[in-house]
């Protein structure tokens, strides 16, 4: 058990190191384009932060474990709505929202991240409705990369070729590009490792896959929003917290198991209970962050503590079983 933890504990942290790097390479291709902050975040740097979970997802349905998918994706999206910003609002301080964000994106994540619970009500997330996920995550980036699209200038195409060229050139591409295709192989064979792992400790405990997939596996992947939100949240960056909060729930909810679920549906026959608690948790964890955002127009230290708190409860009701 102590290996399996190591073993968990390190690929981890390389897991993490290598989502910092692919973030900052990213983060540089988001710099040669003309978007706001909360569409490059939602749209480059979020789908970045959930490239663990991604793969891990990825590889355990390759492995024939989808459900270790579905337990680290509900696992994530409960942490970000409470572990995740309320810890970043403690280290970062109190967090506004803009009206705009707060009218119509709060809704579309509820509805993206509720979607696949929905799909799940026939204990069965099939190939057909992998599709239906994996279609609203285009329909919401469209709307996004559309809604700021009329903010950019219009520039001819031949000028529009020369700037990129003289970008590409002047942000050693190529460099930026090598590290991305060696620390997405690392991030790759570290799932891989997480995964094989994580099937040891469901074994060693006698715990659900789901479980484990929802605390041990899905709180390592979170840390990468943790440390780029607490890090935003310092500079009085709210676009790009919100962006990177809300791109990451849609990104785990709809693109990550819709993929697993086309390459292998997911079934509920273990961990049925586990997973009506981890979904009304959903829940909860969502009106709770609605509340407190929605009297001030802020979040603030107090009320991250409470996420915390709220979120270290439902650990307790879900271990204590």
């Amino acid at each position: 058990m102590i290996n399996n933890l190591l073993l968990l504990i390190g690929f981890s942290v390389l897991l993490i190191k290598a989502t910092d790097i692919i973030s900052e390479s990213l983060n540089h291709l988001s710099r040669i384009t003309r978007m706001g902050k909360f569409a490059i975040t939602s749209f480059l740097l979020a789908f970045a932060t959930s490239v663990p979970e991604l793969v891990v997802g990825i590889t355990a349905a390759l492995e024939g474990r989808p459900s270790l998918s579905l337990g680290v994706i509900l696992g994530s999206n409960i942490a970000n709505l409470s572990l995740v910003i309320g810890t970043a609002a403690l280290i970062g301080g109190s967090l506004s929202v803009a009206g705009q964000w707060f009218k119509f994106d709060i809704f579309s994540v509820f509805l993206a991240g509720t979607m696949p619970l929905i799909l799940l009500l026939d204990k069965t997330l099939s190939r057909s409705d992998g599709l239906i996920l994996v279609m609203i995550y285009g329909i919401y980036n469209y709307g996004i990369l559309m809604g700021k699209k009329r903010l950019v200038p219009p520039v001819s195409g031949r000028f529009k070729l020369l700037i990129l060229k003289n970008q590409l050139a002047n942000k050693k591409m190529d460099r930026w590009l090598i590290w991305l295709f060696f620390w997405t192989a690392v991030l790759i064979f570290s799932a891989n490792m997480i995964v094989n792992a994580a099937i040891n400790f469901s074994h060693l405990l006698g715990a659900p896959v789901l479980l484990v997939g929802m605390f041990l596996v899905a709180v390592g992947a979170t840390l990468p929003e943790l440390t780029f939100e607490a890090r935003a949240i310092k500079k009085h960056q709210a676009g790009m917290v919100l962006g990177n909060l809300t791109g990451s729930i849609v990104v785990n909810s709809t693109l990550i198991l819709g993929l697993v679920s086309l390459i292998k549906p997911i079934k509920l026959d273990n961990g049925l209970n586990e997973y009506l608690l981890a979904a009304a948790a959903f829940g909860v964890m969502f009106l709770l962050f609605w509340l407190f955002i929605r009297s001030k127009k802020k979040l603030e230290r107090w009320e991250g503590l409470a996420l915390v708190m709220a979120y270290f409860i439902f650990a307790l009701l879900e271990w204590g079983k």
